[in-house]
């Protein structure tokens, strides 16, 4: 019971829920109050994904019980859920782009005039809920126009106008960018005064713990916790989901760095032809990138490995002249990048583990024009043992593992070839904490082998905790080079929002550091 003696809104009682050789709910309860925000979170597999689907009527569960307003319910449909007020928003937006943002928010429950869409009373309704999430278009601007960040804002203004009680966000932040995430917080907190529950998904421990007012953790399909708003604290929330301390999180070590592995001599990409980049990377080396969103990182990784094609400038492989035009050029080259999207640009869904890792080395697996299945088989069971691959066999599809799972199989295709330089472009968005060790080590792995890598990352913690120099850009410019020893959030944030030189403390800084 609330502390005013009513019922949550939400109770789930021992829900669980199996599939063919998984199971992936074991009894597992939550509640949601009126008006609170709770955060769920765990690794990838732990279950949020399948409690969500079942609260939203995507599955139903094997077993348990749901109460809503304090009454058993049945939740056997989306349907069954709107009618009751549980609206889910997915990760990737369920938006008709092709429509207005009006007729989105109104799709499937047009109002209607003498048998005639009334498209009078959608402008209106849609107005008045854009305007309680903060959406400052108009109604009639089509939703492919807008940015991914107002494009969320239209499905939580379609939940509002479906009178919601029950918003379930899934990694609602993945996608967006700073200003966009802070504005999505603010429309949180607004819920919440308004007395609308949330049920926050995230795997950016910071974002929960500015948001939520209780955290409830799953761990291998079960409870393995939960903490109020007064413990939510980084290291209670990741030790309660690994079940395990993670004490050494990022586990960077410094390598001797060889020769040169990646030179690269004033590069202009087609994204900002005017400026020219220049660095390089040598062999056992972990060098990040960092930089603000359009800051033009992506850009040149894709350009250095022949997706874009370069406007000018020179690159070197180990010495060798290199600018490919094309990936394959780039893969003979010795290069190798893990893209940012790992679904649309790294992974064929529909096939095999198997057949995914082995598609950067179809060349090297076919013998006379025809694959050889032999030699695909065995460099799957390698690759799926030297990374930890969690899947109930090759022949699974990718579609159907997890997340930090999916990266995996991105990586296995291409250390399969051996590369002399990685190119990983955000290895680690949108997968749990425990996948992102796994994933440090790797990188770790292979700088201690002799690779280069050189990775982009949103992420300050990461860019500071796994490199040995970070690359900083701001506007298609490299503003500026920094040392593992000095680098701190102050020197990147100076570089990246275009601050040229060296960045030194302020002299108060300098007195605290020294006393401390």
């Amino acid at each position: 019971m609330t502390p005013s003696g009513q019922p949550p809104l939400l109770q789930v009682r021992d829900v669980s829920k199996g599939f063919p050789g998984v199971r992936a709910l074991r009894a597992v309860s939550l509640t949601a109050g009126a008006g609170e925000v709770v955060a769920v979170i765990g690794e990838n597999g732990a279950g949020k994904s399948t409690l969500m689907k079942i609260l939203a009527g995507v599955q139903q569960p094997d077993a348990g019980q749901i109460l809503w307003d304090g009454q058993p319910v049945q939740i056997n449909s989306v349907q069954r859920a709107m009618d009751l007020g549980i609206v889910l928003i997915h990760q990737e937006l369920n938006l008709a782009d092709n429509l207005t943002a009006g007729a989105n928010i109104y799709l499937g429950r047009e109002p209607r005039r003498f048998g005639l869409i009334d498209r009078r009373r959608i402008e209106a309704g849609a107005r008045d809920v854009m305007g309680r999430v903060g959406l400052d278009c108009a109604p009639n601007t089509v939703v492919r126009s807008l940015p991914i960040g107002r494009q969320q804002m239209v499905e939580i203004a379609k939940a509002l106008s479906a009178n919601a009680r029950l918003l379930i966000m899934d990694e609602p932040t993945s996608s967006l960018t700073a200003h966009e995430a802070e504005q999505l917080f603010r429309v949180v907190r607004d819920l919440r005064s308004r007395g609308i529950s949330v049920v926050y998904i995230s795997h950016r421990l910071g974002e929960v713990k500015e948001l939520a007012d209780r955290v409830v953790v799953l761990r291998d399909g079960q409870n393995a916790g939960e903490l109020p708003r007064g413990q939510i604290v980084h290291d209670k929330m990741v030790r309660m989901m690994v079940g395990r301390d993670v004490s050494q999180f990022y586990p960077h070590r410094p390598h001797e760095p060889g020769a040169v592995a990646l030179e690269v001599e004033a590069l202009r990409t087609p994204a900002h032809p005017r400026h020219e980049v220049s660095f390089s990377v040598r062999a056992g080396e972990i060098v990040g990138m960092a930089g603000l969103v359009g800051a033009g990182r992506t850009e040149v990784l894709q350009t250095l490995f022949g997706v874009t094609p370069a406007q000018g400038g020179r690159v070197r492989v180990a010495g060798v002249e290199a600018l490919p035009r094309h990936p394959w050029e780039a893969i003979r080259a010795g290069l190798a990048l893990v893209p940012e999207d790992r679904k649309q640009q790294g992974l064929i869904l529909e096939m095999a583990v198997r057949e995914n890792i082995g598609l950067a080395s179809v060349g090297r697996l076919a013998r006379l024009g025809f694959l050889n299945r032999a030699a695909e088989r065995e460099t799957a069971a390698r690759m799926i043992t030297q990374l930890g691959v969690k899947t109930p066999g090759d022949r699974q599809r990718v579609q159907f593992l997890s997340g930090g799972n999916q990266q995996k199989v991105v990586l296995a295709k291409w250390l399969a070839i051996r590369p002399r330089v990685l190119l990983l472009d955000e290895p680690t968005r949108g997968i749990d904490v425990g996948a992102k060790q796994e994933i440090y080590r790797l990188m770790e792995d292979l700088a201690a082998s002799g690779a280069a890598v050189l990775f982009v990352s949103s992420e300050m913690e990461e860019v500071l905790g796994m490199s040995d120099r970070t690359l900083v850009m701001h506007e298609g410019r490299l503003t500026g080079e920094l040392r593992r020893d000095q680098l701190s959030e102050e020197a990147v944030m100076h570089l990246a929002t275009g601050g040229v030189g060296e960045w030194s403390p302020r002299p108060r800084l300098q007195t605290e550091a020294a006393a401390s």
